[in-house]
């Protein structure tokens, strides 16, 4: 259910439950959980793809595992998509998520814990929950911090779909292409990525994402002591003098 590729420095991480349009199960996202967790301990490994294979990104939850939930079981089921967006976000490497076709409910709670999208014209978005009797839970507490309250509000209240375009021009998503241009676009993020400096590029997620929970003064004053942890090694006074010659 999970393909995992590492080449070059980039793992790519493919949803590919094809035949069920990527629905989240049970067993699937441990699995999830456990590739993205094991990157952690893979040397080299400097940025990652999330993608889906076949027509679509991921459909949501597996919705006959959601019509079987009791009230005794329901709050482990959506723990475990809330593990393996904590998994993602955990990451000291970026995690860039490759979408096309349909993000919808928990696949679009995972993409939002990625730290970039960028997204195939044509793909659809919802958060469709309430129709089915249910709250959008877990990381949809990511979607204000992205789109804003009134935008995510509209998502999770009223379950309708956006297309691409809107999404883009909600801030859901940071790029949006052509579909036979996804490919290009991504691989071209990819190489941006890696041109940075891997000790920068850690300590700048983990501000961005203080930045995202934080009150301003410790984000600031956080921010101050990794800045100066970055010179230990003088690693930024060798690459300075580079640019200088």
């Amino acid at each position: 259910m999970v393909e995992t590729e590492i080449q070059g420095g980039v793992a790519r991480v493919h949803l590919a439950r094809t035949g069920k349009a990527n629905a989240l199960s049970s067993p699937f996202l441990a699995q999830l959980r456990e590739t993205i967790e094991e990157l952690r301990n893979v040397d080299g490994v400097r940025v990652v793809v999330l993608a889906g294979r076949g027509r679509t990104f991921c459909a949501g939850a597996d919705v006959a595992e959601l019509a079987a939930l009791q009230a005794s079981n329901a709050g482990a089921f959506v723990e475990a998509i809330h593990k393996v967006c904590a998994a993602i976000r955990s990451l000291e490497v970026p995690v860039l998520a490759k979408l096309h076709g349909a993000v919808i409910g928990a696949g679009l709670e995972i993409a939002a814990a990625c730290d970039l999208r960028i997204a195939a014209e044509g793909t659809r978005f919802a958060m469709p929950e309430v129709k089915l009797g249910i709250p959008s839970v877990v990381e949809a507490a990511l979607l204000p911090r992205l789109m804003g309250a009134g935008r995510a509000a509209w998502l999770v209240l009223t379950g309708e779909p956006i297309d691409a375009r809107r999404a883009y021009e909600w801030q859901l998503v940071e790029e949006l292409c052509p579909p036979e241009a996804l490919d290009a676009r991504t691989e071209a993020l990819v190489q941006s990525l890696l041109a940075a400096d891997a000790q920068a590029l850690a300590a700048q997620k983990r501000l961005c994402q203080l930045w995202d929970e934080a009150p301003l003064a410790e984000s600031v004053r956080h921010s101050i002591r990794l800045f100066a942890e970055c010179y230990a090694g003088g690693r930024p006074n060798t690459l300075i003098q580079g640019l200088r010659r």
